[in-house]
């Protein structure tokens, strides 16, 4: 709970900071001008790979492979409702946050990127803030780490060394201005935290909704179906 309300803050005050044009908006445009990659341009090549790891089909389906694995070979489908859960928690939480923001980032704004005022610019095209690709990468290779059989310390190490990189990554690569990273940290953290308390609802949830559907007298009527097309097969 400390450490969720230590996130929400950080979250609300980037949030304010952001609407209002508040110091964190310099800090952006700040770094930015600095231009990272001008300094270290040695490591376009292997970042403009490495920032797929916050990608969402391409860290959800690494994800899933693995997940899956595991959910085959234990005849149990929870890592895999784990891994759906803090999807569709981050989806419905950052995509929302997105949406209602509406912040331009360096990409869309091209070279208007540069000049006084760029980071406290919003349009209805604008999804930058808070980065999606830093969140996915928070709460998918989480996900995994929360799941890990063994070594249970080392991968959260390398969970957080992921989600980390991905969201200094997009600095680097100009998509994301800084505090949109810092936002996409707290809000994956957040989304983090809730998925163990989302699973049982979620399975309750789904257990309920069956238990509904199978009373319902079409169901009835087609398992009943089913049964009369079995035996007429047996026969």
């Amino acid at each position: 709970m400390a450490l969720a309300a230590v996130l929400l803050a950080g979250l609300v005050v980037l949030l304010v900071a952001v609407l209002i044009g508040g110091r964190i908006v310099d800090w952006d445009l700040a770094v930015y001008r600095w231009a990272p990659a001008q300094h270290w341009p040695q490591l376009a090549g292997v970042l403009n790979w490495w920032v797929v790891l916050g990608q969402r089909g391409i860290c959800l389906s690494l994800a899933a492979l693995w997940l899956g694995r595991r959910a085959w070979r234990e005849r149990n489908a929870r890592p895999l409702v784990v891994l759906l859960v803090g999807t569709a928690l981050t989806e419905v939480g950052v995509g929302g946050m997105k949406t209602l923001m509406g912040r331009l980032g360096p990409l869309q704004l091209g070279p208007d990127a540069v000049l006084p005022g760029a980071a406290h610019v919003f349009a209805v095209s604008g999804t930058v803030f808070p980065s999606g690709h830093t969140a996915n990468a928070v709460v998918t290779w989480g996900v995994v780490a929360m799941l890990a059989r063994g070594h249970r310390r080392l991968a959260a190490v390398l969970a957080a060394v992921v989600a980390v990189s991905v969201g200094l990554t997009t600095v680097y690569l100009g998509t994301h201005w800084l505090s949109d990273v810092l936002a996409g940290w707290c809000a994956g953290g957040l989304i983090l935290l809730a998925v163990p308390v989302a699973v049982p609802w979620t399975v309750r949830t789904g257990g309920a909704l069956r238990r509904f559907l199978r009373r319902l007298p079409i169901m009835s009527r087609l398992r009943a179906r089913a049964r009369r097309r079995a035996g007429v097969s047996t026969a």
